[in-house]
């Protein structure tokens, strides 16, 4: 089987899914294998269930009269069906990278792009070398355009995400203190990210740069085709303000308030409005996106409880969106307590930022300070820690927090929501 024979077929189905559980009429199953288990075994239920096919990368369970087929490698099968079905495609792809906020911008430019064009883009946190090939697969004739997350955690790996996704627009949130460990520290993170500069330049296609973060100035410095949003001559200029504990942005005279907190989403507001302003949407149509866009996946949320206010931003943490988090929780009005969890795939850096972090929290002043996890321990053995947070509900099962206003910011592998109950 190969990808010219195998593409009529996609053509027909609804959609591509790699999981069992999930498979609807008209699917095409990708049997992927695991260090103790290989879907191929699941194969021939797939298609009792309604698949149109199922491709699997064991010869035995292979059964042409049931479109069931073998190939040597599901994975590169999956990615060399999505750079095919994107050469097909002539619609604009916008790729999207960055250490912090490149989802929470993901949906942002969705939302403001959605004022006038159906839009296709990453659901979720789907932005690894499977995620990737899954989103280009999912756009369909009627999308207009394409919002591609890219994420990774070591070199090359945008540069492979790039020749999947081959975008025609370009933008990296920023360069922050993230996966160190994966990518060799700070430069590291830089090289990394910048392979989406790489590919775009090489490919004569537009990168979006915010003109008040010095390193995109330097990597994009003398390129021509940029579009350009943060300084005086830029080709947009917004201004930042704040009502309540929400991020405001203003246009022209325009003001639109998300229902974000945090300083640093205003960079991410103002991406995406640049995205759509370039694409002939008005500002006012961009107003409506922003104040219509709700955060729901536990980045930068803000919900009341009780009279108090809770800022959920535990879907990922590393020093520099900590950082962020705190210096914006700190001007809260009232009593402020934060609940901290470890900062993972920080490598031979581990210590040493966790202790920054807990001496910036110090200094800030908060008026508590809770920390969750072994690194945080380590470097706060007297203070008010915990190893889990299956440890700290117990705590908080006999012992309520009396401040008006609580930060949970923590890795995923924390799972700092899993306390929101008992507070």
């Amino acid at each position: 089987m190969n990808i010219e024979q195998f593409y009529p077929l996609f053509l027909k189905a609804d959609k591509v899914t790699i999981d069992s559980r999930k498979i609807a009429k008209r699917d095409l199953f990708f049997a992927f294998s695991g260090e103790n288990f290989n879907a191929a075994t699941l194969a021939e239920k797939a298609i009792d269930d309604g698949a149109l096919a199922a491709i699997v990368e064991l010869p035995e369970f292979e059964n042409k009269e049931k479109n069931i087929f073998y190939v040597p490698s599901t994975l590169e099968f999956l990615q060399q069906l999505a750079i095919h079905h994107r050469n097909q495609l002539s619609i604009p792809v916008i790729g999207l990278t960055g250490s912090n906020g490149k989802t929470t911008t993901k949906e942002l430019i969705h939302a403001v792009l959605s004022e006038k064009f159906n839009v296709q883009y990453t659901y979720g946190n789907l932005n690894n070398h499977i995620g990737v090939p899954l989103t280009i697969l999912s756009i369909k004739p009627e999308h207009e355009m394409a919002v591609i997350e890219m994420g990774a955690n070591h070199q090359k790996e945008i540069e492979l995400l790039c020749t999947i996704a081959q975008p025609d627009f370009g933008y990296i949130t920023n360069f922050g203190k993230a996966h160190l460990e994966g990518f060799g520290g700070f430069e590291g993170v830089i090289r990394g990210k910048s392979e989406l500069y790489d590919y775009l330049k090489n490919n004569s296609r537009v990168i979006v740069v915010n003109e008040n973060d010095p390193i995109q100035v330097e990597k994009t410095e003398n390129y021509p085709s940029t579009i350009t949003f943060g300084k005086e001559g830029a080709d947009y200029n917004y201004e930042s303000f704040s009502e309540e504990h929400f991020v405001g942005m203003s246009y022209k005279g325009v003001k639109a308030v998300s229902k974000l907190t945090g300083e640093y989403n205003f960079t991410n507001l103002c991406a995406a409005a640049s995205f759509g302003l370039h694409f002939g949407i008005s500002f006012e149509n961009i107003k409506h996106a922003v104040e219509q866009y709700t955060p729901t996946n536990m980045r930068s949320q803000v919900v009341k409880k009780d009279n108090r206010t809770l800022v959920l931003d535990t879907y990922n943490a590393n020093p520099s969106s900590m950082a962020a988090s705190l210096n914006n929780f700190i001007s809260f009005e009232g009593r402020k307590t934060i609940i901290i969890g470890d900062m993972l795939e920080l490598g031979d850096e581990s210590e040493k930022e966790h202790q920054n972090i807990l001496n910036m929290a110090q200094k800030l002043g908060f008026d508590q300070i809770i920390t969750v996890g072994k690194h945080f321990k380590a470097v706060n053995p007297s203070g008010f820690s915990f190893d889990s947070t299956a440890e700290l509900i117990e705590y908080l099962k006999q012992n309520k927090i009396s401040s008006e206003n609580i930060l949970l910011k923590g890795s995923r592998g924390v799972a700092l929501e899993k306390i929101i109950d008992f507070i």
